[in-house]
């Protein structure tokens, strides 16, 4: 298989603030940029690997740098960094713009993992990544000690589901 650039998968969306997006701080909520960031990174994911169909497998982190006001636009910029078999790692930044003035900064970052699936919903393999950019070499050398971390983390979690509990908390007695 082929490997592809990373400019290959890049997606670059830039909306406008509206007051509907807004919290009671008149900053973009926060769960409307996830909504942007795991849609950028869904086409980002399903342009590199060229299936119909790509999952969220995980997301590490959306870390919040500064608010996005309702005077800003927001851009978000999603491409594959580093790759697995199946699995693709997306980087997102968000860009926020003061509409006003023109400064733009750094809003928010995250990564994102998704894994290509075949018509019978299983895992498929995806190309590897060729980075180009200097952003783009840090971000792919960088990646597997991310892809080590969420290994980790996910049997982390398989332990932890094993204490959760099922019961529903109106029936305990």
């Amino acid at each position: 298989m082929k490997a592809k650039k990373v400019s290959e998968s890049r997606i670059v969306n830039t909306a406008q603030v509206l007051s509907c997006d807004l919290n009671n701080y008149n900053t973009l909520f926060g769960g409307v940029l996830m909504k942007k960031l795991d849609d950028a990174a869904t086409l980002s994911a399903r342009r590199h690997s060229r299936v119909k169909e790509c999952v969220t497998a995980s997301t590490d982190s959306i870390d919040f740098l500064c608010p996005i006001h309702q005077t800003d636009s927001v851009c978000v910029e999603s491409f594959v960094t580093y790759t697995g078999k199946s699995s693709m790692e997306i980087f997102c930044k968000v860009i926020a713009e003061d509409m006003m003035n023109g400064e733009r900064r750094i809003a928010a970052t995250a990564f994102l993992t998704f894994v290509a699936l075949d018509d019978n919903k299983r895992p498929v393999e995806v190309p590897h990544v060729l980075p180009e950019t200097e952003e783009e070499e840090f971000l792919f050398n960088t990646g597997k000690d991310r892809a080590e971390m969420r290994k980790f983390r996910r049997q982390k979690s398989k332990e932890l589901a094993e204490y959760i509990s099922l019961e529903k908390p109106w029936d305990k007695k």
